[in-house]
C-alpha cells in the first residue's frame, strides 16, 4: 500500500458526471491530512497480511507528526480526506505509457481502502472521502507545501 500524504490548509473532492460536471462535494476538509491512498497487488494476496499492513498504515496515517509544530493529527484532532488513487501504483520505467499492473484490482482494492478508512475511524479519527471508482475531482490548498510518500 502507498499513500501520497499532503497536509493541507483544506481539501475536498466532487464526484464528477461522465460528463466532468460536478455532481455533489463527497468530502471535504479543513486545515488536516490530503491522502491519496493506493492499493498494490500484493496487499489483497493474504487475509492475514492485509489486516496488519491496513492496521499499520490507519496508525502511521494517524500519528504522522507532519502538522504544525510536529503534530498529528492524533494529537490535534484535525481531519484526514482518504482518496483512492491506483495511479501511484503505475510503472513508467519503460515506455511513454504508464502500466497499471501492479495496481489492486477495483474489486480487491475498495475492500482495503474501506478497511483503511474504517480503522482509522476506530483509532477516534475524523475521515473525509471520495468514492471509489467514481470521476473526482481534488483540490486542495497545500500547507507548507508538505507532502510525503508513506508505504506499507
Amino acid at each position: 500500500m502507498r499513500a501520497v500524504v499532503a497536509r493541507v490548509r483544506r481539501a475536498s473532492v466532487t464526484v464528477e458526471s461522465d460528463l466532468g460536471e460536478p455532481l455533489r462535494v463527497s468530502g471535504a476538509i479543513g486545515v488536516g491530512l490530503l491522502v491519496l491512498l493506493g492499493v498494490h497487488t500484493g496487499d489483497t494476496a493474504d487475509p492475514a497480511t492485509t489486516a496488519h499492513r491496513v492496521a499499520t498504515m490507519a496508525r502511521k496515517l494517524h500519528e504522522l507528526r507532519i502538522l504544525r509544530d510536529e503534530m498529528s493529527c492524533a494529537d490535534t484532532g484535525a481531519p484526514l480526506l482518504v482518496v483512492s488513487q491506483f495511479t501511484l501504483h503505475g510503472e513508467t520505467r519503460r515506455g511513454r505509457r504508464p502500466s497499471w499492473s501492479a495496481a489492486a484490482r477495483p474489486a480487491d482494492a475498495a475492500p482495503v481502502v474501506d478497511a483503511v478508512v474504517a480503522a482509522l475511524r476506530g483509532r477516534g479519527a475524523t475521515v473525509e472521502t471520495g468514492e471509489f471508482g467514481e470521476s473526482m475531482a481534488v483540490e486542495s490548498v497545500n500547507d507548507g507545501p508538505f507532502t510525503v510518500l508513506v508505504e506499507v
